[in-house]
């Protein structure tokens, strides 16, 4: 058995809507046949006004300080006055494609 998900949970809210448009079922059929629970499907992600900033402010200080990674920026971001959470950064970090460079020798 595969231990990793074929899907995320937005992926499989895309593949319900196709689901109950080409086949005519109900929300509640394609849900089950999926093993999507219904709270998910219904879920609407929150649309933050400070994401913008944020993620320029998170590109600055990546580039300023090209050695640092998401855990250091974070800090940095707490220093500036942001409360913003590890976990936040890091989803911003891995969307905008950010790597720690490697050390030259």
């Amino acid at each position: 058995m595969r231990s990793t998900k074929l899907l995320s949970p937005h992926r499989k809210r895309e593949a319900v809507s196709m689901l109950k448009d080409r086949f005519e079922v109900s929300e509640r059929r394609a849900c089950q046949v999926l093993r999507q629970p219904r709270a998910t499907q219904r879920y609407l992600p929150k649309d933050r006004d400070d994401e913008q900033p944020l993620t320029r402010r998170i590109i600055d200080l990546a580039s300023m300080f090209g050695r640092y990674g998401y855990r250091q920026i974070t800090a940095l971001l707490r220093l500036d006055g942001w409360w913003v959470n590890h976990k936040r950064v890091e989803r911003i970090w891995r969307r905008e494609g950010l790597k720690v460079p490697r050390k030259q020798p």
